[in-house]
């Protein structure tokens, strides 16, 4: 278990899987520019960090959701979180003052498109291996919504991706 003084940024893990050497000049010196790539990836998270919640008969949203895992030692955001009602005989969990059982679903909105290399989908697993332990279920799935393609993507999250995710957060600590 890590302390609260411990806790790295989600996104790190990201950096540090996609180029070490980035990861390192981000997140170890500081050096962080702004282009138009970064803003316009800033204008697409601006709704969904937008901290509200929507309701849509069996479907609410919530943006924004402030994620920690003493566990694993992360802490981040999530950009949205569908949470989809489900039968009374699936594995659900209950939102206070809300009637019924609820599965969450992560999407993280990207600017571009989908990568070759496994960096997006690690920072999703880590989402939603924070998510599993802040709510006490778990997750075989999320998705990704890329920009460019304005497509959602769907991601298993198999034993696969946890154990790369997991390889990593402790190279990234």
């Amino acid at each position: 278990m890590y302390t609260e003084d411990e806790l790295l940024p989600i996104s790190a893990l990201q950096h540090l899987a996609f180029c070490e050497r980035q990861w390192g000049l981000i997140h170890l010196e500081g050096a962080w520019n702004e282009n138009y790539l970064t803003a316009q990836g800033n204008v697409m998270h601006e709704k969904a960090h937008g901290e509200e919640t929507e309701s849509r008969g069996d479907l609410r949203i919530t943006r924004g959701l402030k994620l920690r895992s003493l566990k694993l030692g992360l802490v981040g955001q999530a950009d949205v979180v569908e949470f989809h009602r489900v039968a009374q005989e699936e594995k659900g969990i209950a939102i206070s003052g809300v009637d019924g059982l609820w599965k969450p679903l992560v999407i993280e909105y990207k600017r571009g498109k989908p990568k070759i290399g496994h960096e997006d989908e690690v920072q999703l697993c880590a989402q939603v291996m924070c998510i599993e332990e802040m709510l006490g279920i778990d997750i075989a799935s999320s998705s990704f919504f890329y920009g460019q393609p304005r497509r959602r993507y769907d991601l298993n999250i198999d034993d696969t991706i946890r154990k790369e995710t997991e390889a990593l957060i402790i190279k990234l600590h």
